[in-house]
């Protein structure tokens, strides 16, 4: 939903949110004290319901932040395994096409090197963006041309063989998964719930009645928290995307250590 937040560097995009919630919180200050407030405030005790009021949907909102926050972390964290596993997949993989008989050894780490090379140097910066990369669908199946063709001659090529299919299947599910997860992200309505949420939040603060500095002081440390949360939950929503997305790392090790030429 803010999918333009992924486009500029992550400590501008935090600071601007919470400078957003500051300057809404301090405008509508200035705003409601002369306007709202008198008419809010005929009786003494009207402050005092006010802030309980606050205090208590300022707990009921965190606590939908919080997980939130959670919820999207735990994506974060599970494609980053998700990632993990699809480079020990290929390093297991090119251990077993090692063990072919040339030249179809040699061929088969060949194109499993451009695979790898493809999903490191392209597919990554695509799904940085929110697009869900198609050129490793072409090298997998070039891939996979050679590797069903070969009919083993040995017990010991039958047992490799087996493995290598395994390993192979194991390799195209997981790059399946991750594929998936490029355009995972909480859902539109959650978002609007936040914001209506937010909104709420920030216009019981507007009707507190104290001393003006007092109040622009709460209100810009309440609106800071608001704000910074809610950038942390939407900088992690979908976990290719931008400079906070998950690295390519593990699949980066594997190319360099086995497989760069």
């Amino acid at each position: 939903m803010l999918y333009w937040i992924y486009d500029y560097p992550s400590w501008l995009i935090g600071c601007l949110f919470v400078a957003v919630f500051v300057a809404t919180t301090w405008a509508g200050i200035f705003l409601t004290r002369r306007t709202v407030h008198s008419w809010i405030h005929r009786e003494p005790r009207a402050n005092e319901m006010v802030g309980f009021a606050l205090s208590s949907f300022f707990v009921l909102f965190g606590l939908l932040l919080g997980l939130l926050a959670v919820a999207t972390y735990q994506n974060y964290a599970t494609v980053s395994d998700v990632v993990d596993k699809e480079a020990s997949s290929i390093a297991a993989l090119h251990r077993d096409f090692g063990a072919y008989p040339a030249p179809l050894n040699a061929e088969l780490q060949s194109d499993l090197r451009e695979y790898t090379r493809y999903t490191i140097e392209e597919g990554w910066s695509l799904q940085r963006k929110g697009i869900v990369p198609s050129g490793g669908t072409d090298r997998m199946n070039a891939l996979a041309k050679p590797l069903y063709a070969f009919e083993p001659t040995k017990k010991s090529q039958e047992i490799i063989h087996a493995e290598t299919l395994r390993q192979f299947n194991h390799l195209i599910e997981i790059r399946r998964s991750r594929l998936a997860d490029v355009t995972v992200g909480l859902p539109a309505i959650l978002w609007w719930v936040v914001a209506f949420g937010a909104l709420m939040n920030i216009i019981l603060i507007w009707m507190q009645d104290m001393e003006i500095h007092v109040h622009l002081i709460l209100g810009a440390i309440l609106a800071s928290i608001l704000g910074a949360v809610i950038f942390l939950t939407a900088a992690l929503d979908n976990p290719f995307r931008g400079l906070v997305s998950g690295p390519p790392d593990s699949i980066e090790l594997v190319y360099n250590t086995l497989m760069k030429p």
